[in-house]
């Protein structure tokens, strides 16, 4: 195993996307991007496309699964499937120097019951479009390339942007709530600090990661909470051609607000465990899966989750 293989193995620097919102608005925040599978840290350009099934169907209240419409409220959310593509391109300027830019397309099927003058109405939405687009740098301050135990630290820094659109509505002409629509409307900034090593001579590499996006405005009195995530991981390579990897991914995400936004429902806190598998289909293709686990999730109010989640995608350097 080469030096660049191993010590980037398991970097991670990416750009996560949104992870949850209170109807359930939801991507992967696996970490996919630049160095998730023993990628390329050289110079030169990387596309990264991949796919998500995220099937929200568990209302949660605090830390317990409840059932549709045990708590009272004016809606009762039913589901919310996402079904989204990410693609990233990433560009290495220098050995120090690259920029990411993500662009999600979202498709999202939502259902939830309407509590109306005794009435119980079924409302559903079906809302498909590019979502927000986001541009990041990343810096490598310090690196080692000791054989036996390469290592590496650095910075990220970009900006969310509002590209996605934010009034698409239903058969009905019901315009669908802030958090379920493909765009936020604000401006956000992102940044992190990441740190990643390996031992390339017995296959293992890892890395750890935190950072953090901060909406910068209110859009249409609409202001998504500020976000955290910690991640961490390993890779073990099986031979030339294939590795198993395991990540822990820790999400923070503060109360929406603004009269657009619903902060009795939005927030939380959740620690995911996601095992996954790349394969080497050519030396400039990989292909890679992952399947993400909830093992503690606490939620404000009454919000949808999921049980599991799955993402597949595959890498062209070129």
């Amino acid at each position: 195993m080469s030096y660049r293989h191993a010590v980037s193995a398991g970097a991670l620097c990416a750009l996560a996307l949104d992870a949850a919102a209170s109807c359930g608005a939801a991507f992967c925040v696996v970490n996919t991007d630049w160095a998730t599978q023993g990628a390329w840290i050289e110079p030169g350009a990387r596309l990264d496309l991949r796919y998500e099934h995220i099937d929200l169907d568990q209302p949660r209240h605090g830390r317990d699964r409840v059932a549709v419409g045990q708590i009272s409220a004016h809606h009762d959310e039913v589901e919310t499937r996402n079904r989204n593509w990410v693609a990233t391109l990433d560009w290495g300027l220098t050995p120090a120097w690259a920029l990411s830019l993500a662009l999600p397309y979202v498709d999202r099927d939502h259902h939830h019951i309407h509590n109306h003058r005794g009435e119980q109405l079924h409302d559903r939405w079906s809302l498909r479009g590019v979502g927000d687009v986001r541009v990041s740098a990343r810096y490598q301050l310090v690196a080692s390339g000791a054989a036996e135990a390469p290592h590496a630290l650095g910075l990220t820094f970009g900006v969310k942007l509002p590209t996605g659109e934010r009034d698409q509505a239903n058969a009905e002409g019901a315009v669908a709530e802030r958090t379920l629509q493909p765009g936020t409307g604000t401006t956000d900034a992102l940044i992190g600090a990441w740190w990643h090593g390996g031992a390339p001579l017995e296959g293992w590499s890892w890395f750890a990661r935190a950072q953090a996006q901060l909406p910068l405005n209110t859009k249409d009195a609409f202001k998504p909470g500020r976000q955290g995530q910690i991640d961490t991981g390993v890779r073990r390579a099986l031979g030339n051609s294939a590795a198993v990897m395991l990540q822990a991914n820790f999400l923070m995400k503060a109360r929406d607000s603004g009269d657009n936004a619903e902060p009795a429902d939005s927030g939380q806190r959740a620690l995911f465990v996601s095992p996954g598998l790349s394969w080497n289909v050519t030396r400039d293709v990989q292909a890679y899966a992952f399947v993400q686990v909830p093992v503690y999730q606490k939620v404000n109010g009454v919000q949808l989750t999921a049980d599991w989640s799955a993402l597949a995608g595959v890498s062209w350097r070129f």
